[in-house]
């Protein structure tokens, strides 16, 4: 059992943790992920690693709180404790003296990015982080990015308000611009990684992204977490979760991580009917609003596993 000693709220639906894990804090690198599970009956789920201390025994990590086990890792208190924390998981971020590195993330990703950025400054790169969000509330931990980094660029989309257009908009445009770039590490939902990757990809530039689709065990043995790089099937748990951004079927993934959308809609409305008394108990962000979730339905199989 694995006890937490820290929870807060980032932004909207996005939580930190941090949980008391020394046997993974000890030797943990930059990039790694641990496989964390509720209880007996939750899923096992990736998550990357955001912080961790060895001498005190701690872990850190960022989620979004989207379907049935996130949300009953999101109830959970300070003091309560998880049933596994496997890891640390995958093979650690190459860590060199590239020159100059842009670090894109965005929601959960900031989390993951964080060590990595010490660790490239530590190697003495010069950094530029490139935050993503949809709004000013979605952006977090600025001035630890700031405290790492030799520029931060906040990124929301809309330029009527100042901002740089999203990650890719403004990697694009420092490209255009002739802008020495040496590498690109890109943190994030796949929609996020997959539009740097194709801005990067006419210029040439190397872009790592960092992929943790659905995983069971997490050792290369069941093969849930398959996906294709090039012209190859690799295992993310074991052979990532770093990939060359430009040799993944982005088309791929995003079949296989929606293959169980149905499933995890039916299984969330059942536990929301059971444990509604959570959710209204959990404190919630100033302005915050509860968006009704649509009646169960039957989960259905058309056209094999991979239907949309």
């Amino acid at each position: 059992m694995y006890e937490i000693l820290k929870k807060e709220t980032l932004a909207p639906n996005l939580l930190h943790m941090r949980f008391m894990a020394p046997g993974v804090a000890r030797v943990a690198r930059p990039g790694q992920f641990i496989i964390i599970r509720v209880d007996e009956k939750g899923e096992r789920i990736p998550m990357g690693l955001a912080g961790w201390d060895a001498q005190e025994g701690w872990v850190d990590i960022v989620f979004y709180c989207l379907g049935t086990s996130t949300m009953k890792l999101g109830t959970m208190e300070v003091g309560e404790k998880v049933l596994n924390v496997a890891g640390p998981l995958g093979l650690p971020t190459e860590i060199e003296n590239f020159g100059r590195v842009i670090c894109a993330c965005g929601c959960f990703g900031i989390g993951p990015s964080l060590p990595l950025i010490k660790a490239l400054k530590e190697k003495g790169n010069e950094v530029i982080t490139v935050v993503e969000g949809r709004g000013e509330g979605f952006v977090f931990w600025e001035d630890e990015l700031k405290r790492y980094s030799d520029e931060v660029v906040v990124s929301m989309g809309d330029r009527s308000c100042g901002s740089k257009g999203w990650a890719n908009d403004y990697i694009t445009e420092q490209l255009k611009q002739g802008g020495k770039i040496d590498l690109v590490i890109v943190h994030g939902c796949p929609v996020m990684m997959r539009s740097v990757s194709e801005a990067t990809r006419p210029y040439g530039v190397r872009t790592l992204v960092s992929l943790t689709p659905i995983m069971v065990d997490g050792t290369g043995m069941c093969g849930a977490c398959r996906v294709e790089i090039g012209d190859k099937t690799r295992f993310a748990c074991v052979e990532g979760p770093d990939f060359e951004g430009h040799s993944v079927n982005w088309g791929g993934m995003t079949l296989r991580l929606r293959q169980l959308l149905s499933e995890e809609d039916w299984s969330m409305n059942l536990w929301e009917r059971e444990n509604w008394h959570k959710l209204l108990d959990r404190p919630r962000r100033p302005g915050a609003k509860t968006i009704a979730r649509p009646a169960p339905i039957e989960p259905e199989h058309s056209g094999g596993c991979c239907s949309l």
